[in-house]
C-alpha cells in the first residue's frame, strides 16, 4: 500500500470534494477512485499541511460516501480548505 500526500482538492459548486490532487507521480484521482483505492488498501491518502499528518477516511453520508480528513488540531490540514486543482 503506497501512501500519497494530498496537496490538493477538486471541490463542486455546492463545495462537496470531487478530486484529490497530489505530486506528478500520482496527479489528480476522481473521489471515486480515492474511495475504491482506500476500501480495497491500495493505497492509503493523507493531508500534512500541519504536523501531524491527517488521515483521509471514507465516510458515510446522506448522499452517499465520500472523503474527509481526520480531526486534528488544525483546519489547515482539511480537505475543504485545501487550494483547488
Amino acid at each position: 500500500m503506497a501512501e500519497r500526500q494530498v496537496r490538493r482538492s477538486r471541490k463542486d459548486r455546492d463545495g462537496d470534494i470531487t478530486a484529490l490532487c497530489g505530486s506528478a507521480a500520482w496527479g489528480i484521482v476522481s473521489k471515486q477512485e480515492a474511495i475504491r483505492h482506500i476500501d480495497d488498501g491500495i493505497h492509503t491518502y493523507y493531508v500534512h499541511e500541519v504536523a501531524p499528518p491527517a488521515i483521509i477516511d471514507v465516510v458515510p453520508g446522506v448522499n452517499g460516501r465520500y472523503l474527509r480528513s481526520r480531526a486534528d488540531r488544525t483546519s489547515k490540514n482539511n480537505l475543504d480548505n485545501l487550494p483547488g486543482c
